[in-house]
């Protein structure tokens, strides 16, 4: 089924290390987020799609990558925490598309130094934690089927 074969400890170990970096990744985002607010703002209220909502996309998005956190955070909860990731992470990455098909500035508001990353290289930063969150889930899922088979 699977091309890697892992013992239970790496297995572990690994997932643990991915949940850990998308942890840290949206708790820093968020944080960045929130102390500098009024800059997120503005930048939200500059792109021409989101302007509308943009007060609302400002509180709803860190309240949602710390929500995301905790629930990656708890064991018994990461694997619903990496699907959120996951569907937060591909939003943002259409935001980027939409972004980069429809505005004519491009303003990054995202936090800390992510903003420091051009727009093309925030779309693959953004591809690449995905298919990490996506691999972890995979590897928590073969945990799973693979208990089953050894009953």
């Amino acid at each position: 089924m699977e091309a890697f074969q892992f013992s239970e400890p790496v297995r572990e170990r690994v997932i643990t290390g991915i949940r850990l970096v998308c942890l840290f990744l949206f708790l820093y985002t968020a944080y960045a987020k929130i102390v500098d607010h009024d800059r997120f703002l503005r930048g939200l209220t500059r792109v021409h799609f989101v302007h509308g909502a943009a007060m609302y996309i400002s509180w709803l998005v860190p309240f949602a990558e710390i929500l995301a956190s905790v629930f990656i955070l708890i064991p018994q909860t990461a694997k619903w925490g990496l699907y959120a990731f996951i569907s937060l992470m591909t939003l943002f990455t259409g935001y980027i598309i939409s972004a980069l098909i429809w505005e004519e500035k491009l303003p990054c508001h995202c936090g800390g130094a992510i903003e420091k990353l051009s727009w093309t290289q925030h779309l693959w930063f953004n591809l690449a934690f995905i298919l990490l969150a996506i691999f972890a889930l995979r590897l928590i899922n073969s945990k799973y089927i693979f208990k089953k088979h050894k009953k």
